[in-house]
């Protein structure tokens, strides 16, 4: 019997890209730590963090080798840009400190990448049948609001980091002297109010792209291999 030809689609090729920009900045900083071992312990963290970088982006091609589906192209390319945009850009290349507003930009993206994975859940637990008749407005307003939701679970978990292991993840202090007042509340609501209009936005064009074509959520379901 003839092999099958394996089809490798576009967003495999970001995929490709992604582990290549992050192993050519892994093998040039690891020649920096090497020539200079003693001085280098922030950057031999910041190598690891961008190490870790490339197993989240593998790790949704792991999942499919267990499971009989893919990932819906479009969730996968947006979650390959959070991962090189938030790793190797915003910890790698300092783009967190660099650039004031890169934290709030990768909110939206994120927050963005979660509403229309709230599509693809709405999808997982209703019929074909159903979708081609359910409330487009019921459908973004889950969207929106499972990827609010996630948002501020992630603001739990970054609380919880920096009242038990004293982080500052959260921007409550500056230069270590504890910020007052609103002043201490800046960051963690507009982290909030980046998610919230992500997901927002992501779930008005998913509104209107349902109500011109209900094809259109075939871009957010699992398909089969």
């Amino acid at each position: 019997m003839a092999k099958r030809k394996s089809n490798w689609r576009w967003v495999d090729w970001l995929y490709v890209f992604t582990i290549v920009s992050q192993l050519i900045y892994i093998g040039y900083y690891l020649e920096q730590i090497l020539k200079k071992s003693a001085e280098n312990t922030m950057l031999s963290m910041t190598v690891l963090q961008v190490v870790v970088g490339l197993v989240i982006a593998t790790l949704p091609i792991v999942v499919e080798r267990f499971i009989p589906y893919r990932f819906p192209e479009i969730l996968y390319a947006v979650y390959l840009i959070f991962v090189y945009c938030s790793i190797l850009l915003g910890t790698g290349l300092h783009f967190y400190s660099r650039l004031y507003y890169w934290d709030k930009f990768l909110h939206v993206l994120s927050a963005g990448l979660l509403a229309g994975l709230g599509y693809t859940v709405f999808n997982g637990l209703i019929s074909k049948q159903l979708r081609q008749s359910i409330s487009a407005l019921l459908m973004s307003l889950f969207a929106a609001t499972f990827g609010s939701t996630i948002g501020i679970l992630w603001e739990f978990y970054e609380f919880t980091g920096d009242r038990l292991l004293g982080l500052n993840m959260q921007r409550y202090m500056l230069g270590g002297q504890l910020l007052r007042g609103q002043a201490a509340l800046v960051d963690t609501m507009g982290d909030l109010l980046a998610d919230v209009l992500g997901s927002c936005l992501i779930a008005l064009i998913g509104y209107f792209c349902i109500k011109h074509n209900r094809n259109w959520l075939n871009k957010l379901t699992f398909t089969k291999k």
